[in-house]
């Protein structure tokens, strides 16, 4: 089983925006981080936004932020929306096609059973779980830290 890209775009803006700390980020920033496509970055960024895991702010200053919390955002969820066809093989969703076989097949069983226990282990994990170790990953990703602002500040 292979996730798309579309889906490995979809955690990468999810988990940027994460340790971003409910900061604004842009579609360019992220991009610049991860050293992929702004474009391929820009409809995968409004589809979650449509999906209700992403907030968008228009107009300058604007960006996106997580719309829940950290710990609301679950993988399997996202997965699962991210990726609208989970049929493994093509008897799992038989438009057109039909098998000689399938009423009793044991092989359709088999990957239905392997698909259901891959998104389970993925529901035990949140976007919280994803960003650790946070200041590793800001570092990487050239974040800077959430209070890096405040404690440049001279203080009273």
């Amino acid at each position: 089983m292979r996730l798309t890209v579309y889906t490995d775009y979809a955690l990468r803006i999810l988990m940027y925006l994460a340790l971003r700390d409910d900061q604004l980020a842009t579609i360019a920033e992220i991009a610049e981080s991860y050293k992929i496509s702004r474009n391929h970055l820009m409809k995968v960024a409004h589809q979650l936004g449509v999906a209700g895991f992403v907030e968008t702010v228009r107009g300058r200053g604007g960006g996106l932020r997580l719309a829940k919390p950290i710990g609301a955002i679950g993988l399997g969820e996202v997965v699962r929306y991210t990726e609208p066809d989970m049929a493994i093989v093509s008897c799992f969703d038989p438009v057109g096609e039909s098998c000689a076989i399938q009423s009793c097949c044991v092989l359709k069983r088999a990957l239905k059973t392997a698909r259901d226990a891959f998104l389970e282990v993925l529901d035990g994990y949140t976007l919280s779980d994803l960003i650790q170790p946070g200041a590793r990953l800001t570092g990487l990703l050239g974040i800077s830290p959430v209070n890096e602002a405040a404690s440049a500040e001279p203080l009273p």
